[in-house]
């Protein structure tokens, strides 16, 4: 059975082009270079590391719109840290939902969670969490995240992640 707890520690959106988006042989700032768990790549930059999971991405878009200088899926690498300031790289990255973003900063810091931890039901029933994370998936395995988008109707092929499947991951508009 899947399950959300809190954890002790700190965790590190877009479109369809996203889904080829960590290619290796990527080169420039926005190189590959690993990622954190299975499945995530890194862009590195001068200020700021920016770390992409696939897997996790639902294609909310919150990192094109918000900053698409930096984001752009019509681009190899679709991400370039040194397009921006770091500080204002984190905050949209802090509005992917799903945690398919994360980021490290130069200076070694990273995305502190929020707390006390919120669980907010979005109109479609999809489930917005953000704070001390540690999320474990059917297949066991854990992931601590500050944020994550969870299945709220209980049809998922992901779960306990809402894959957009089932009733709460309509995307409306």
């Amino acid at each position: 059975m899947a399950a959300v707890s809190r954890a002790g520690t700190e965790g590190a959106g877009g479109t369809e082009g996203m889904r080829d988006a960590g290619r290796a042989g990527e080169s420039g700032s926005g190189r590959a270079a690993g990622g954190r768990g299975s499945g995530a790549r890194a862009y590195r930059g001068d200020g700021i590391t920016v770390s992409f999971d696939a897997r996790l991405c639902r294609h909310a878009a919150e990192c094109v719109h918000g900053l698409p200088a930096v984001f752009d899926t019509a681009r190899r690498p679709w991400i370039m840290p040194d397009a921006a300031e770091p500080g204002v790289i984190a905050e949209v990255v802090r509005r992917c939902p799903t945690g398919a973003l994360a980021y490290r900063l130069a200076d070694g810091g990273a995305e502190l969670p929020e707390r006390p931890t919120a669980v907010r039901r979005a109109a479609d029933g999809r489930l917005l969490v953000r704070g001390e994370l540690r999320v474990t998936d059917a297949s066991g395995e854990v992931r601590e995240t500050p944020r994550a988008m969870l299945c709220g109707c209980g049809r998922s092929a992901e779960p306990p992640y809402c894959d957009r499947s089932g009733e709460c991951g309509v995307h409306k508009g």
